[in-house]
């Protein structure tokens, strides 16, 4: 009997799970190839509609599908990935207190990793700022808000009170803006019931460096987005960058792109606030810097095809790929849609592989961007058409709703909203821990490398 061939995808993200839908259609009667995936969640998490759940407007599990009833025909491993050998064609699992550490042999190779959140090196920002990259960063800010609120309205120090109300969010791309103009309803929401809170003391500031919001969508839209959100109170600056935030104040200069002299006259300016949401761009997983592929910019090397030039059978999708947009000569932004177009090239050159069959390149067709920006309205570019405000809105909830995979989840969310409709956002604070992940499990390894 021939020996089975491995296909191994390493992530369930949006990249690694639509990869394995895709080899699972492909190969689910052939007995000659098994499917595994790890990961580090046993959930595919729709990020979408994470900034929905900081605002209290879905609950918190309504967006997390379970990869092993997505994936009902590949094996599954829930675990970290420690290390990746192309020449040996080993990947090995981080083995911790609980666990041991595993080693999986590949035949082939899907590497979707995705990426973590970006700090530019500002360790400060780094330990104080909260993100909003997993479900757990969703719930603990939400908390945070509340308690923010709870804080203020008892507060008789007007300094302080106003750092308590003050709420910074770094980055003007679709995770800043939409999780501002949700930070916007649940604070407009639940200030009714803080009698000596007014709506002129919550402010929401967005700091975008460069010269526009939403880079990337049609000039006229962004703009309107802006407009929109000026209109609701949100605070937009631009060309407008952090420099350091120690928990109190966050300091930012102005950026100038054209510099009349060599001397620096950057404005620089202080806000003072106690909760600073960092979404200010992402960089790939620690896996991929150390691993022997070749990377630029921590990103893996890819060809046109997905393919990692130096090892056939190994592909790379998603965030953690490089892979530049021919029109523009720069990476294609880390985006779902992107990521699940990846998948699905991916998963046919496999199959290509496997059936001797020919290869085909990557081209991405963008099928439109959405964006939401707060109270029933959005702005959209969908089927070559730009349209803003309520019918954006509308057209964004369909698309989204139409792609959570199972119908159960699918459901509740779609309840969720319509109760939304009818009432105020629940004000409960949930007390949870600011989770502190221990980076790459360091203590854990060295005492395995004792005993």
């Amino acid at each position: 009997m021939a020996k089975k061939k491995k296909i191994v995808i390493l992530g369930g993200g949006f990249a690694g799970v639509e990869c394995a839908r895709q080899l699972e259609s492909q190969f689910k009667d052939n007995p000659e190839i098994e499917l595994l995936m790890v990961s580090e969640d046993n959930f595919l998490l729709f990020t979408p509609m994470l900034p929905q759940v900081a605002s209290g407007m879905i609950e918190t599990r309504h967006i997390v599908l379970p990869i092993r009833t997505i994936c009902k025909k590949t094996k599954f491993y829930e675990g970290r990935v420690k290390n990746i050998d192309p020449y040996g064609k080993l990947v090995t699992l981080w083995g911790t207190g609980d666990k041991r550490s595993i080693s999986i042999h590949y035949d082939f190779l899907v590497v979707a990793l995705g990426s973590e959140t970006n700090f530019f090196g500002m360790s400060d920002v780094e330990k104080n700022a909260y993100t909003m990259k997993t479900l757990n960063d969703a719930v603990v800010l939400r908390n945070r808000v509340i308690d923010m609120l709870e804080q203020a309205e008892n507060e008789t120090d007007p300094i302080l009170r106003k750092s308590f109300l003050n709420f910074v969010v770094v980055g003007g791309g679709f995770a800043g803006i939409e999780t501002a103009g949700e930070l916007m309803d649940l604070l407009l929401d639940a200030r009714k019931h803080y009698p000596t809170i007014q709506k002129k003391d919550l402010r929401v500031i967005v700091l975008e460096a460069l010269g526009m919001i939403l880079p990337g969508f049609n000039q006229k839209l962004a703009d309107f987005a802006k407009d929109k959100m000026v209109e609701r109170g949100i605070d937009i600056r631009l060309k407008t960058a952090v420099t350091s935030f120690d928990g109190n104040e966050v300091t930012t200069k102005t950026i100038d792109p054209t510099p009349k002299d060599p001397i620096d006259d950057s404005f620089v300016d202080s806000i003072r606030t106690k909760t600073l949401i960092w979404t200010a761009g992402v960089t790939p997983v620690n896996t991929i810097k150390r691993s022997m592929f070749k990377t630029d910019k921590g990103k893996l090397i890819i060809n046109d095809f997905l393919e990692v030039p130096d090892f056939p059978g190994v592909f790379a999708i998603g965030d953690c790929a490089l892979f530049l947009d021919p029109e523009t000569q720069r990476p294609f932004p880390p985006t779902a849609q992107i990521a699940e177009a990846q998948a699905k090239v991916a998963a046919k050159n496999l199959t290509a592989l496997i059936k001797n069959s020919e290869k085909e390149k990557f081209v991405y067709h963008s099928k439109g961007q959405m964006a939401i920006i707060g109270k029933r309205s959005g702005i959209a570019t969908f089927l070559g058409m730009n349209i803003s405000g309520f019918w954006a809105w509308l057209i964004w909830r369909n698309v989204y709703l139409s792609k959570i995979a199972t119908f159960d989840k699918r459901t509740r969310v779609f309840l969720d909203w319509t109760i939304d409709l009818f009432f105020d956002r629940d004000i409960s604070r949930l007390k949870l821990m600011k989770d502190k992940t221990e980076k790459e499990y360091k203590l854990l390894d060295e005492v395995d490398d004792v005993w």
